[in-house]
């Protein structure tokens, strides 16, 4: 179903601390993704999905909620036509692709369209040479 929220993200300045205050509060447990650069744990057996990610330069304010989408380009070109905007969609390996978006108040929020087929190299080649620089 298109705009179901099936994921959100909350932002940590440290992520140890936020894994402690959220397993404690609601007693989450976390799986460490193992991204590469980043501190990035994603809540297990909980739907809608979450995680916490750390982001030492102080980007942190509200969560970020990802809505499911059918066709994430054809979403993604409205997103625009509607006067919000978007990222280029990246993918997810083995589960599909996102966009960072942020709508026509300020808010920001992600796409996502569900596709275990994709892989990093599922990228276009202009973005694939553009995340390598």
């Amino acid at each position: 179903m298109a705009g179901k929220i099936v994921h959100f993200e909350l932002v940590a300045t440290d992520a140890e601390r936020a894994k402690r205050f959220y397993s404690s509060l609601f007693d989450w447990k976390f799986k460490n993704m193992n991204v590469p650069g980043m501190d990035y744990f994603m809540t297990e057996g909980d739907e809608p999905t979450g995680a916490i990610y750390a982001d030492e330069g102080g980007a942190k304010g509200a969560p970020i909620v990802y809505f499911s989408t059918d066709n994430i380009d054809a979403s993604l070109k409205k997103v625009r036509e509607l006067g919000g905007s978007g990222d280029d969609k990246l993918p997810i390996p083995g589960q599909g692709w996102f966009s960072a978006c942020v709508d026509t108040e300020g808010n920001k929020f992600s796409l996502y369209q569900a596709d275990p087929s994709v892989t990093m190299d599922s990228m276009p080649q202009k973005q694939q040479q553009e995340t390598r620089a």
